[in-house]
């Protein structure tokens, strides 16, 4: 018998399941957290097993010369050590294989680099405080995290290419052959105003335009015309490095305009973009407009019900080893002969599932079988 879609579906997931729970993602998910006391614990986020990534939002206030500032809403008072307690979080993350990073900048920050040498000392206090380094006012205690996110909104575009080059030089120096990673979120006109030269650099792992609050590139009234010749643009034009992430707010009411409908997504809007090879999957904003709606949830069971015409590509999340802090792989386009797909199913951590391959090489060798008593 011929294996439909929907059945593949069906048999990914089973195939995975020695590396992943029931519920875990079948599309790579970022979201952030950390902008509203009523979202819920970062421990409890990462437990849901849709998320690849969980983003930290914000250090707000870096660069000339400022204290840098790190605002968690009403998680948590950095100033009285009362983050440190996050580092138990993390870990519980991390042992699921969910990416923890720590985004810079926002809307509401208050932000800049002045010069080479302020990237310089911003950089530094980055890999001392939230990475690979050592300081004695960690603000999250022992926690390491998996990297830095660029969500800049505001002021001059200058010396974050610097910024970019002098992490990435701080990454490839770890002692403990740790991987890091650097992603951004643009805004989806291209180029960024504020990150365009930054991302010039082709040092960043993913980037997750934000397909919202910018009409000229959105989706608008079930039309994908304008988010699908950005998209383009964006695969097209940004360094072969980096995989393209679909951001979207996970509410009509988490942005002016720009909201995706789950069912839409997958019908209308994957379609177009995951046939990019560059296509890494979506990043929600944020974790608490996400559990109001149950976006990721109905995204997840959308996603396995009416798979776009890419057969969806396992989340790294629910994962019960500990990570191998690789940076994120891009995902492959699979390629479309007739019936026969081929699929290459990759995780976060560059890894392959062995139960997944061979699940596929059985299944592609029932499908050539298929074909032969077809013909």
């Amino acid at each position: 018998m011929a294996c439909n879609r929907k059945l593949l579906c069906a048999c990914l997931l089973l195939a995975g399941a020695a590396a992943a729970p029931a519920g875990a993602a079948t599309v790579n998910i970022s979201v952030y957290w950390g902008q509203s006391g009523k979202e819920g614990s970062l421990a409890k986020t990462c437990s849901t097993g849709r998320y690849a990534l969980v983003v930290m939002a914000f250090l707000s206030t870096f660069g000339s010369g400022q204290t840098p500032v790190l605002n968690l809403a009403g998680h948590c008072d950095p100033g009285s050590g009362g983050c440190k307690g996050l580092a138990v979080d993390i870990a519980s993350c991390q042992a699921r294989g969910v990416k923890v990073l720590l985004s810079i900048g926002g809307a509401a920050g208050n932000y800049g680099l002045s010069s080479a040498s302020d990237a310089q000392s911003v950089a530094t206090y980055l890999w001392d405080n939230f990475l690979g380094g050592t300081t004695l006012s960690r603000p999250l205690g022992g926690a390491v995290l998996d990297g830095i996110d660029f969500n800049i909104e505001t002021g001059e575009a200058s010396h974050f290419d610097d910024l970019a080059k002098i992490l990435t030089s701080l990454y490839k120096a770890d002692k403990r052959g740790r991987k890091y990673l650097l992603t951004a979120a643009p805004q989806c006109p291209y180029p960024d105003a504020s990150l365009g030269p930054a991302l010039a650099t082709g040092l960043f792992n993913h980037v997750s335009v934000l397909f919202y609050n910018n009409p000229g590139c959105e989706y608008q009234n079930g039309d994908v015309t304008d988010l699908g010749f950005s998209w383009k643009i964006w695969t097209q034009f940004l360094p072969s490095a980096s995989s393209v992430f679909l951001g979207l707010p996970a509410s009509p009411d988490a942005a002016a305009s720009g909201y995706i409908d789950p069912q839409a997504l997958v019908s209308r809007v994957l379609p177009v973009v995951d046939g990019s090879a560059k296509y890494g999957g979506i990043t929600l904003w944020s974790r608490y407009y996400d559990m109001n709606t149950g976006y990721s949830a109905k995204l997840v069971s959308a996603v396995v019900t009416d798979p776009p015409n890419g057969s969806p590509t396992p989340g790294g999340s629910g994962n019960a080893s500990p990570p191998k802090n690789s940076p994120v792989t891009p995902n492959t386009s699979p390629s479309r002969k007739k019936s026969i797909r081929r699929i290459s199913c990759s995780f976060l951590d560059g890894t392959t599932n062995n139960h997944t391959s061979r699940f596929i090489n059985l299944r592609q060798q029932q499908q050539q079988q298929d074909l032969e008593l077809l013909a």
